[in-house]
C-alpha cells in the first residue's frame, strides 16, 4: 500500500509511537551522562533521533515491500540518518570528534536506525498491533 502525506502523519502521531520515541530519547540522553563520549552529547541525540523517527519507518517499507525504484532514495535517507546528521553536526561543533568517532558510529547508528524502523514499521494503533500478533501466533501454533 503507497503511503499518503496524510497517513505518514497520522502514523507520526500515533500514541505508541510517540511514547517509543520518548523512552529512547530519554535514554539516549541518560546515556550520553551515563557513558560519556567524544560524540555523545544531548544534541545530537535529538537529531539522530528526530530523523530515525521520520526516516527509518519509511527506509524499512521500501525495503520490505520492494519498492525498488526508490531505493536510491531510501539508501540516502538510511546515509542521512545514521551519518549526515551525525556528521554534519560534528563538523560544525567539533571535527576532532568527528574524525575521532565517525567509523566507530557507523555500524551502532545503523543498528539503532533498523531497530527504530522495524520498531515503527507497523501502521496502525498498537491495539490493532497486538490483535494481529495473537492471530498471528494462533495460526503459526506456537
Amino acid at each position: 500500500m503507497e503511503m499518503t502525506r496524510e497517513s505518514w502523519s497520522i502514523e507520526l502521531l500515533r500514541p505508541w509511537k510517540m511514547a517509543t520515541l520518548t523512552l529512547g530519547v530519554g535514554l539516549l540522553v541518560v546515556g550520553s551522562f551515563v557513558m560519556p563520549a567524544p560524540d555523545w552529547d544531548v544534541p545530537v541525540s535529538l537529531i539522530m533521533a528526530a530523523f530515525a523517527y521520520l526516516l527509518a519507518p519509511w527506509c524499512m517499507h521500501v525495503m520490505v515491500e520492494r519498492r525498488w525504484r526508490l531505493w536510491p532514495w531510501m539508501l540516502l535517507a538510511t546515509w542521512w540518518g545514521v551519518d549526515g546528521c551525525y556528521a554534519l553536526y560534528w563538523w560544525w561543533r567539533n571535527p576532532a570528534a568527528l574524525e575521532l568517532m565517525r567509523e566507530a558510529n557507523a555500524p551502532a547508528s545503523l543498528s539503532l536506525f533498523r531497530a527504530c524502523g522495524l520498531l515503527w514499521y507497523y501502521d496502525g494503533p498498537v491495539s490493532t498491533m497486538l490483535a494481529d500478533a495473537r492471530r498471528l501466533v494462533r495460526r503459526r501454533g506456537v
